[in-house]
C-alpha cells in the first residue's frame, strides 16, 4: 500500500473497512449479496473492507442504506 497518507489516516481507513465488514456479516450478507444490494463491484468492496481504498461518499451512502444505518455510524 502506498504511503501517501499519515499513519493515523491509514489506521482510520482500516477501522472503517473492518466496521463495514463486521456490519455486513452481522446483517448476514456475503460479499456477493452485498455487492448486488449496493451496486458496488466486488473488487471495490474488497478494497474498502481491507482498508486499501477510500470509499466515495456515494458508496458510503449506499452501504449505509443497505445496512439500514447512518453514514455517521460507519465513520465514527
Amino acid at each position: 500500500m502506498p504511503r501517501d497518507h499519515p499513519d493515523w489516516i491509514i489506521e482510520r481507513r482500516r477501522e472503517l473497512g473492518e466496521r463495514i465488514a463486521d456490519l455486513r456479516s452481522a446483517a448476514h450478507h456475503t460479499q456477493e449479496s452485498f455487492c448486488e444490494a449496493t451496486g458496488l463491484s466486488r473488487s471495490t468492496l474488497q478494497r474498502i473492507e481491507s482498508g486499501e481504498a477510500d470509499p466515495r461518499y456515494g458508496d458510503l451512502l449506499r452501504i449505509a442504506a443497505v445496512l439500514d444505518t447512518r453514514v455517521s455510524v460507519l465513520v465514527d
